[in-house]
């Protein structure tokens, strides 16, 4: 464990300024909610007691950090090809290929984002998780955004505390979704497999946008939105309202070729190994020149082509 010890004294034209924006002020390299939950449990103090994060200052008061962060676990930098989209001193976005893992976990201890990152940037080992703020599944493809400082890191953690960050994705469905909508359904651990998510009442606060962008005879192209960021969101809600992404190997349940399908078409399907996913776009504020930024992916050659097969299908059943 690694030992924090900082301090500072409220100035009197601080006054009247509550607690947490004082923190986020005086140390921004901690996320808004690692400093809420030093407050809550003593580690933060105003005064030597216990403080409260909406508390308002009156200036001239002693502010105490004394916590403990685990180290993090030493992870090899290799050399692992990266599409990167941007780079400059704040931030790294990249457009990530699906079949690679974001973090090294015990299934797969190296060969992830995570040691690519560190071998394109070694300063990136002080920040937390090498700047990883958000993660995609393994065979999700698209983009995610990383921080190369501590502020940076800080700057996009708040962000998506604060649901500022918005994330746009194509998928493929199976059936014919009507039209667009919201799905606002609690996501949780599946008390049966706690390998998979599910729609629990327990489960954290979980909120799907979309919208139809492509009509097939059996399947729809969606244009998603999140709002929210649950392990498998998007993945769990499709699948609950009974329209699983195609390809999917937890959720989609096996492969059902339409009738009457062509070989081109059963070819495609039998061959798309992963859930059609993909985060095409990505706006944020970016941390250096507090403007928002915009970020674009074009499709995966495997989804432009699977998107083409269904288009020649549909031309053939109207023919």
């Amino acid at each position: 464990m690694r030992k924090i010890e900082q301090d500072f004294r409220v100035n009197f034209s601080e006054a009247g300024v509550r607690l947490d924006q004082l923190l986020a002020r005086h140390w921004p390299a901690y996320s808004r909610s690692r400093l809420q939950a030093w407050c809550k449990d003593g580690s933060i103090q105003v005064d030597g007691k216990t403080a409260r994060p909406g508390q308002k200052m009156k200036g001239g008061e002693q502010v105490t950090l004394r916590a403990e962060l685990p180290e993090e676990g030493r992870v090899e930098a290799q050399d692992i090809p990266l599409d990167i989209i941007h780079e400059d001193e704040h931030i790294l976005v990249i457009n990530k290929p699906a079949g690679l893992v974001v973090h090294p976990a015990a299934g797969n201890p190296d060969g992830t984002l995570m040691n690519a990152l560190l071998h394109h940037d070694p300063g990136l080992n002080a920040v937390p998780r090498a700047g990883i703020v958000h993660r995609l599944d393994k065979d999700t493809s698209g983009l995610l955004v990383v921080a190369r400082t501590l502020p940076a890191h800080k700057s996009l953690v708040d962000q998506l505390h604060d649901r500022t960050v918005h994330r746009e994705y194509y998928c493929v469905t199976y059936g014919q979704v009507i039209a667009g909508g919201t799905i606002d359904l609690p996501i949780g651990r599946d008390p049966a497999d706690r390998t998979r998510m599910t729609v629990v009442d327990e489960g954290k606060e979980a909120i799907t946008h979309y919208r139809v962008e492509d009509r097939w005879q059996h399947f729809t192209g969606l244009e998603v939105h999140l709002e929210t960021g649950r392990t498998h969101q998007i993945r769990v809600h499709m699948h609950w309202i009974e329209h699983p992404l195609l390809g999917d190997p937890v959720y989609g349940g096996r492969l059902r070729l339409p009738r009457g399908a062509s070989d081109p078409l059963k070819e495609v399907l039998q061959g798309f190994r992963r859930q059609a996913l993909h985060a095409r776009k990505l706006s944020l504020v970016h941390p250096g020149s507090f403007e928002e930024v915009t970020f674009e992916a074009p499709l995966t050659a495997d989804l432009q082509h699977l998107r083409q097969v269904l288009d020649a299908e549909d031309g053939l059943a109207s023919a």
